[in-house]
């Protein structure tokens, strides 16, 4: 695949959003929850999965590079011993997944976008409760089963993330044909 400048400045443009996202939080009764998941899915909506993967590994590599970029302000190389670096490489995955379901049918309905985000939603769980999973019995050293990652990583979160991606849904039906569109044109 060739980069044109366009695609880089997208993809640049979506690490900074997921950036931006995980310094807006919402607070809820639960759990409070940031935007970053609705920007990544709007990455790969909207840019496809490649050029929207990128973006994301991209915001990876600037918070491993040492700026405060993740959640709570947190940044660094330790950062990939942290229990939520499984969810932050179910990041790449939902851009990609979200794309590559746009991308087989190039069909932008509503119901289309909302299976493309419940499909790179569903991703980024299976990464990021198997990193969960695997980082609090292996390298924290306390013995929790499957079903207690669920309570700790997908119950409380669950619904926030069904929402951002019906939010996502309506605004990537209405923009992603747009967008296709430039970035089609930039390759002819």
């Amino acid at each position: 695949m060739r980069f044109t400048p366009k695609t880089m400045v997208l993809a640049a443009m979506f690490a900074v959003l997921t950036t931006v996202g995980a310094y807006i939080r919402v607070p809820m009764p639960v759990v409070p929850f940031t935007l970053q998941t609705a920007f990544v899915l709007l990455a790969g909506v909207l840019l496809g999965s490649r050029i929207g993967a990128l973006s994301q590994v991209l915001y990876i590599l600037i918070g491993l590079l040492g700026l405060p970029v993740f959640a709570g302000g947190a940044g660094g190389l330790q950062t990939v011993f942290r229990p939520t670096f499984g969810f932050l490489l179910g990041f790449i995955a939902a851009a990609f997944v979200a794309g590559a379901v746009l991308e087989r049918s190039k069909d932008y309905s509503f119901v289309k976008v909302l299976v493309a985000c419940i499909a790179g939603s569903a991703a980024l769980y299976v990464l990021g409760l198997l990193g969960l999973y695997l980082n609090l019995n292996y390298v924290a050293g306390k013995s929790v089963t499957f079903w207690t990652v669920l309570k700790i990583g997908f119950f409380p979160f669950v619904v926030s993330d069904a929402l951002k991606a019906l939010g996502v849904a309506l605004l990537g039906a209405k923009v992603a044909p747009r967008i296709k569109g430039l970035i089609r044109e930039q390759k002819e």
